[in-house]
């Protein structure tokens, strides 16, 4: 009996010495078989593919869509913190240049008062030293007057004498006087 089955599957799939006759898949008699393995394996993948995989698969999806939800949470307190620190920042540098300016004019203020100080200290200096140079002039000046009137009085003298005339002190000095008057 065992033969008789192996004969009639040698015969239309196996040669007498055991080899495949074609390619052995694609034997119409083995096809039925073939078929029950065929649903088989799949039914056994579909149970496992739905009962372990495809629920972890889909609880790693749950935990990044998460994650992701989350990290997008994050970014935009992130992004609401980091407005909020530039707009105190822009105040903080408004206020900065605010102060810097109220500083320089308090010292542009000072530096002007200080100027002003000095500036009169200069000029009371000034006229001090024009007083005493218009002082030292005037004297300078009454000198040379009477530095000049004596040198022509002289000089008069000893030209009216070179000429061979004569003439007094008093007739010398009304002249040169009117002279010197204008």
């Amino acid at each position: 009996m065992a033969t008789e089955t192996i004969d009639a599957t040698v015969g239309a799939c196996v040669d007498a010495g055991g080899y495949a006759l074609g390619m052995p898949q694609l034997c119409a008699d083995w096809i039925p078989n073939q078929v029950f393995w065929l649903i088989l394996c799949l039914i056994a993948i579909y149970f496992v593919m739905s009962r372990i995989a495809l629920p972890r698969i889909g609880a790693v999806l749950a935990e990044r869509s998460g994650t992701i939800t989350n990290d997008l949470a994050a970014a935009e307190e992130l992004k609401q913190k980091a407005v909020e620190a530039e707009d105190a920042y822009n105040k903080a540098l408004a206020d900065a240049r605010a102060e810097a300016g109220r500083i320089v004019a308090e010292a542009k203020a000072e530096i002007q008062t200080q100027l002003d100080a000095e500036m009169a200290k200069a000029d009371k200096k000034i006229m001090e030293k024009t007083a005493e140079s218009e002082k030292a002039i005037a004297e300078i000046r009454a000198s040379a007057k009477e530095s000049v009137k004596t040198v022509a009085k002289d000089a008069a003298k000893e030209i009216v004498a070179a000429m061979g005339g004569k003439a007094d002190a008093k007739s010398i000095t009304s002249a040169v006087t009117a002279r010197m008057k204008g």
